[in-house]
């Protein structure tokens, strides 16, 4: 085909390579907006939900007087009642100050100023999670929203059958390291307040909580009342939590629709307070105290993650009227947060086939506004438990792509237990593969760099350039040196004859292979590899197919099972300390 022949490319959006490199033409996305409900934006399928024509702007406070109101969406065009004292982001951005974590943010960011950062959470559509307790701490401020880079969630927490304290900071500092941006401590068993002041006071990211589980810690779900849960939000708060998923969205009117629902209610925080509505005959005491909450929230700046006590818990139930009833309350939910200056971030559905997901993202934009997604995966298949790592990161990159602003991660573990270390890294690098590649599909300016470095490593062979590039270097080293510790013009895949970078390189009138900064050499003998390189080979497969068959046949081989075939340990016959111990009896006798 001749350069005459070429088809013509249609209006390209912003370039995520800060110096257009390659041959590229740039990103398909909508043209940059920020400032705008669209700011970085996929394209809309045709019949797509259009962004709300409303923002944060729209529900201010009512003793707030607008100073401008041809400029009302604008910082500073609105003033405050006499003696306020501005707590929240969202507040400091409504009267026009920049705040030193919205400073730290733009730094962090890199293509937004610390004007567009306070501009956009000022319209709700960002989000900085910094209790001002945690602050006094080792947090290092970021932010959520769709103007910013896609950030991604780690979940951990002591369970009453497993782990404690000590291994869940291991594991926080383990996410950390692996790229979470946030981390939420969903503990429900061991010293739940002692494990929440640990890992605050560790943590250099924002950490969240379902602050329901502590609420009914030794109690039961039908005995909760609106003391006690103020007063443990209010403990949450001062402890330093940065945010707190309240399932307040959750009604009565809702329940009806989940009754055929092939696995109803999956949330946790959404299925207890179903059964305390079902118990009392009342409404949802989240939403009844909601000011409450509000004021409780806002004297700390805690920021709102609305939960989706709803969500879909497989396919079947994906986009049903349950999960869309509660997510039109999520945006009355979020006004009435607004009004109390309190910062609000949206979550979203966990099980969505594929072709649902842009309508879910898109009608979310709708009703709440703007306000930042946060999804969990979405699962975009059922059928593969220990590899739900992969099947949600496949929905996680659609649901970046077409508006949700944090990932919430899945690890292998999910639905089959509580994830241990190598779990947490799994779950964490699938999830930074999804955030980065809707970030460059979003042509956010200057995240293509690090590729299109480690591009021109590849071409020029530099393999130490390569690995040191690579986001897990460690693992990228391992894997050459298994087949070839020789750092050589060629790798073990095609070897010598056949590497077409290699041939690449050498054809004269191409660029490929020959930036100056890349040069290589000459074959040689790479360094050893660390303790942790060899053990990243030698685990690989992590289970040889012998241990697979004992872990899978453990229970039904050792633990006596009654008559109707249940194991001494199923929850019928065992409460968590009695199933812990025979499980701990077992181990020890393997």
């Amino acid at each position: 085909m001749s350069a005459s022949n070429v088809p013509s490319l249609p209006q390209l959006g912003n370039n995520p390579s800060s110096r257009a490199e390659g041959t590229s033409p740039g990103s398909f996305a909508n043209g940059p907006r920020v400032g705008t409900p669209w700011t970085f934006s996929s394209p809309d399928t045709p019949g797509m939900p259009q962004p709300s024509d409303k923002t944060a702007w729209d529900f201010m406070p009512d003793d707030w007087k607008c100073v401008d109101r041809e400029n009302s969406a604008r910082a500073g065009a609105w003033q405050a009642p006499a003696g306020f004292v501005a707590v929240t982001q969202l507040e400091h951005a409504r009267l026009g100050e920049v705040t030193s974590e919205m400073k730290r943010v733009s730094e962090r960011e890199g293509h937004l100023t610390p004007e567009q950062v306070r501009d956009e959470i000022a319209a709700g559509r960002m989000v900085i999670p910094a209790n001002r307790n945690h602050l006094k701490h080792a947090l290092d401020p970021m932010a959520i929203g769709r103007a910013s880079r896609t950030k991604i969630n780690a979940n951990m927490g002591a369970s009453p059958i497993s782990s404690g304290t000590d291994e869940e900071v291991e594991k926080l500092r383990w996410a950390e390291r692996w790229g979470a941006d946030t981390v939420m401590d969903l503990s429900t068993g061991g010293d739940l307040d002692a494990c929440r002041n640990a890992i605050i006071g560790a943590s250099t990211t924002p950490i969240g909580t379902v602050p329901i589980y502590s609420m009914i810690l030794d109690r039961k779900i039908e005995d909760l009342d609106r003391a006690m849960v103020l007063e443990t939000l209010e403990h949450q708060a001062q402890q330093g939590v940065d945010y707190f998923t309240i399932h307040a969205g959750l009604l009565r009117e809702h329940l009806p629709f989940v009754a055929k629902r092939l696995i109803g209610i999956v949330s946790r925080g959404g299925s207890l307070l179903a059964k305390w509505m079902i118990h009392h005959g009342e409404q949802n005491l989240m939403n009844t105290l909601w000011e409450d909450i509000c004021d409780v929230m806002r004297e700390h700046d805690v920021t709102f993650s609305i939960g989706d006590g709803l969500r879909p818990g497989g396919l079947a139930d994906a986009t049903d009227e349950a999960q869309l009833g509660e997510l039109a309350e999520l945006g009355k939910l979020t006004e009435r947060a607004w009004r109390k200056g309190v910062q609000v971030m949206i979550e979203g559905p966990g099980h969505v086939p594929l072709d649902q997901i842009e309508y879910n993202m898109k009608l979310q934009r709708a009703l709440c506004h703007g306000a930042p997604f946060y999804v969990l995966g979405p699962l975009v298949t059922d059928i593969f438990p220990g590899y739900d790592h992969i099947t949600s990161c496949i929905g996680a990159t659609n649901a970046a792509w077409h508006g949700a602003s944090m990932l919430c991660y899945v690890t292998p573990k999910e639905h089959l237990g509580l994830p241990k270390k190598d779990d947490v890294k799994q779950g964490c690098i699938a999830y930074k593969i999804a955030a980065h590649a809707a970030d460059i599909a979003l042509g956010i300016p200057g995240v293509r760099d690090r590729d299109d470095e480690l591009t021109k490593a590849r071409a020029a062979l530099n393999w130490e350039k390569h690995f040191e590039l690579s986001f897990d270097p460690d693992t990228a080293r391992a894997y050459h040196d298994e087949d070839l510790d020789v750092d050589t013009d060629f790798c073990a895949m095609c070897g010598h004859d056949w590497c077409s970078v290699r041939i690449s390189k050498e054809i004269t009138e191409f660029v490929s292979g020959k930036d100056e900064s890349y040069a290589w050499d000459k074959a040689k003998v790479s360094a050893a590899l660390s303790d942790e390189q060899r053990a990243i080979l030698e685990q690989r497969g992590h289970l040889t197919p012998a241990e697979l068959h004992r872990l899978a046949n453990k229970t039904v081989g050792k633990l006596q099972a009654t008559d109707d075939g249940k194991a001494v340990c199923h929850s019928d016959l065992a409460d968590d300390d009695t199933a812990r111990k025979l499980q701990a009896q077992q181990e020890a006798g393997a």
